[in-house]
């Protein structure tokens, strides 16, 4: 997916190799029918009387060919002005190198599928695609930031889109139609909103996580399609409050989040992925935690709704989302152990 301000990048290159080549054949053609040059000769003369390098003539010229040659230069100075300005910024500022990671970058993200739209790399956009990443979900950032360019793409090396995310282009070059959930993390709540009306008319099925920096906002973006809104400031000020009025359930959730480093996960699993002899069991046959280590602490049924440590005569049904936590390691014993 190549946009059109992708090919208005590119065009100027074209354009002035386009430029160049005209310019030499009509010199080369001039000098063959004025002055019978031989094609040699008069490609010859063509290029230094167009690179005004100065050099000694194949042969004296004859008067229309001298008018030929001076009208030829003056037409020359600008074209030969123009093309060297947009060569050096293609060769030697890097932007030929820019649009072929661009256009290597379309031809990715036209095959992602099912992926994430992070649009707004700032704090919380940062610490989203942190997260995504940490847990192998694809992702795309959009942000119109150009000097966040380098940071994202050399050293996080993440897919990074340059321009607005309100723009219906720019959306759809991120694969819109195919994405399963976007994240707008812009500090503008208009923006916001916009966005995530634009969104939901591109793609009605797109979950839309949005922040949101004042409460007013909250309404007005569930209005508009966003499935959760967060409002970062007010989440932080009571993590900190409760630090002080309940220290060790912080602490604990803490460790969950991966904070601490201490490996301890929150995990959700579709029961749909548990192995045949497993799906519709109880989750006493199963014997979770002494098969694998980890325990489940919540179900979600197909109905939406949620039953805190679930009791071991429960039979887990295809459709429920069972949440278990436990140590990486054991996480991961649990998936090999359970899951196809």
């Amino acid at each position: 997916m190549f946009r059109s301000d992708n090919y208005r990048d590119i065009r100027k290159f074209f354009i002035s190799a386009t430029l160049l080549l005209s310019s030499l054949s009509i010199g080369t053609f001039g000098f063959y029918w004025i002055e019978k040059f031989s094609w040699v000769e008069s490609f010859y003369m063509a290029v230094i009387t167009f690179s005004t390098v100065g050099f000694n003539e194949v042969h004296p010229l004859s008067e229309q060919g001298r008018l030929f040659a001076s009208i030829y230069i003056i037409f020359n100075l600008m074209i030969f002005a123009y093309v060297v300005s947009i060569l050096s910024t293609y060769l030697f500022e890097g932007e030929l190198n820019r649009l072929y990671h661009k256009f290597v970058l379309g031809k990715e993200v036209e095959k992602m599928k099912d992926h994430i739209i992070v649009c707004g790399f700032g704090r919380n956009g940062n610490r989203a695609c942190e997260e995504l990443k940490s847990q192998g979900v694809d992702f795309v950032v959009i942000d119109k930031d150009e000097q966040l360019l380098d940071l994202i793409q050399n050293v996080k090396k993440y897919k990074f889109i340059l321009g607005d995310c309100t723009q219906d282009e720019v959306l759809e070059e991120a694969g819109i139609h195919k994405a399963k959930a976007l994240i707008t993390s812009i500090a503008n709540d208009a923006e916001n909103v916009f966005l995530t009306l634009t969104a939901k008319e591109l793609n009605t099925n797109l979950r839309i996580i949005s922040r949101a920096s004042e409460e007013r906002s909250i309404q007005k973006l569930k209005q508009a399609g966003a499935a959760h809104v967060i409002l970062p400031d007010a989440i932080g000020g009571l993590h900190m409050a409760q630090h002080i009025t309940k220290p060790f359930v912080i602490e604990y959730l803490d460790q969950l989040s991966g904070r601490q480093n201490l490996g301890l996960l929150l995990e959700e699993i579709q029961a749909g992925n548990l192995k045949s002899e497993y799906q519709g069991q109880s989750i006493e046959f199963m014997d979770v935690r002494n098969r694998s280590g980890v325990t489940i602490v919540g179900v979600k049924d197909k109905e939406g709704k949620f039953e805190l440590n679930p009791s071991a005569t429960m039979e887990i049904d295809t459709d429920m989302v069972m949440v278990i936590v436990g140590e990486q390691v054991k996480v991961e014993n649990f998936k090999n152990t359970f899951l196809r």
